[in-house]
């Protein structure tokens, strides 16, 4: 686990069919509406517990640096493409570089972005060759949702 990183990636694995409306409403605080999202959240105790509650649902762990800035790339702007340099400089950050750093030091949270037209979350592909186990289980249990450490930066790459 690395020492510094403070957020956690987060990527939705299951639909909302026979979904309970609680799980739903913690799965929206997690800007997570549908399958095959993402989104990078501060390690917090409040969103720990958000996590725990709708683990069936999600997997999660620490990204690397190069991690979260490949997940920024992939993150949309309200009208006008990509998240890229250009747009990080008319945020107010230095580089995209700079603004991934400030994310996974959790300096700054990515959903605060949102009132500048950053979309909290980002649309992945279901994984290359598929999930190699069932997305029934646990992580621990030989299944794939659940809390995985940096295992979570091989899935991002398979879902990018």
């Amino acid at each position: 686990m690395p020492e510094d990183a403070k957020c956690y990636l987060v990527i939705r694995i299951r639909g909302s069919v026979k979904a309970r409306k609680e799980h739903l409403d913690t799965l929206r605080m997690l800007n997570l509406r549908r399958a095959n999202w993402a989104t990078i959240v501060p390690k917090t105790p409040s969103y720990e517990g958000m996590l725990k509650e709708v683990e069936h649902m999600v997997t999660w762990g620490e990204p690397s640096l190069k991690t979260v800035k490949s997940f920024l790339r992939r993150v949309e702007l309200a009208g006008d493409g990509r998240l890229d340099d250009e747009a990080a400089r008319r945020l107010g950050f230095d580089s995209l570089e700079d603004l991934a750093k400030k994310i996974y030091s959790a300096e700054i949270a990515l959903n605060k972005l949102k009132e500048k037209g950053v979309r909290p979350y980002a649309r992945l592909h279901p994984p290359r060759g598929g999930f190699k186990k069932t997305i029934k289980k646990h992580v621990s249990a030989g299944g794939e949702y659940g809390y995985r450490g940096e295992g979570i930066n091989e899935l991002f790459v398979k879902m990018a």
